[in-house]
């Protein structure tokens, strides 16, 4: 797929891997709208990107409102009169185990990382497919390849984005659509989603469960992110996936190795890897 002069939208756009992807794609050629629910920071990432000289616009954006998903393919249609690539990259975490996470923390959990990319793939496919050309990625997780502990609600989510985005590449192929898609499952990326609570409504965050394993890990997972890889090396590797019609973006491949080991597990003595 030629990219040059063709539009792309992404969410979660206003920092960390969703603002390296909208930089790549601007990089390229690409016309793209940028959509976030930080709006201060929304501003400042579509400002830097237009002070470039490219052809950008924002759209504050809740994911997990099919409305405001509606609203910003509205939005991108009558800026641009078209769209070509889509990534539902907005995503949060928290840290809980099963048994001891709130039904608030399921249900907000859930509704942004699967509903949205659900949302985004129902709104923008027959839009992007009408172009008869384009490309839908989500990001998930390796979360979504290997389920750990003290992180069931974002396992489960992640692993409903990869389901998701087989079914949609499949069905694709399947009534042989000149639209592909994609799943990107990142390991440790140097990101704000260990502060993602804030954005979270504080009526609805007083309803989190503190658990001495969830707080364990998630210190655990914070200091690992810190030393992360950096965002920036994310846009080109979903970009790559874009052009040349790939399915998995592993920003990691040696992680891969932990869901080939869990499997192998399960052939060989149905038991479940550590």
């Amino acid at each position: 797929m030629d990219v040059d002069g063709k539009v792309a939208v992404v969410t979660g756009a206003a920092s960390g891997m969703g603002l390296a992807m909208a930089r790549t794609f601007a990089n390229a050629g690409m016309k793209v709208v940028l959509a976030d629910i930080e709006e201060t920071a929304l501003d400042g990432a579509v400002n830097e990107l237009s002070g470039d000289g490219h052809s950008v616009i924002g759209v504050r954006t809740d994911v997990s409102k099919l409305d405001e998903v509606q609203s910003l393919a509205d939005a991108t249609l009558k800026e641009f009169g078209a769209v070509h690539v889509l990534c539902n990259n907005a995503g949060v975490g928290i840290g809980a185990p099963v048994g001891n996470t709130s039904i608030a923390d399921w249900k907000w959990t859930l509704d942004i990382d699967l509903w949205g990319p659900i949302y985004g793939v129902e709104t923008f496919l027959p839009l992007i497919e009408e172009q008869g050309e384009g490309h839908i990625n989500s990001t998930a997780s390796m979360a979504g390849l290997y389920a750990g502990a003290s992180l069931g609600a974002y396992n489960v989510a992640k692993h409903g984005v990869v389901a998701l985005m087989a079914s949609l590449e499949r069905d694709l192929r399947w009534r042989e659509s000149k639209v592909r898609a994609s799943v990107l499952c990142p390991g440790p990326i140097d990101t704000q989603i260990v502060d993602s609570e804030r954005n979270r409504d504080p009526n609805d965050a007083v309803n989190h469960i503190e658990s001495e394993q969830g707080q364990k890990f998630w210190e655990f997972l914070t200091r690992t992110l810190a030393n992360g890889m950096d965002p920036a090396e994310v846009g080109p590797m979903v970009l790559d996936a874009v052009l040349n019609e790939k399915f998995w973006i592993l920003t990691h491949p040696e992680m891969g190795e932990i869901a080939v080991n869990q499997s192998r597990a399960m052939l060989e003595d149905q038991r479940l890897t550590r």
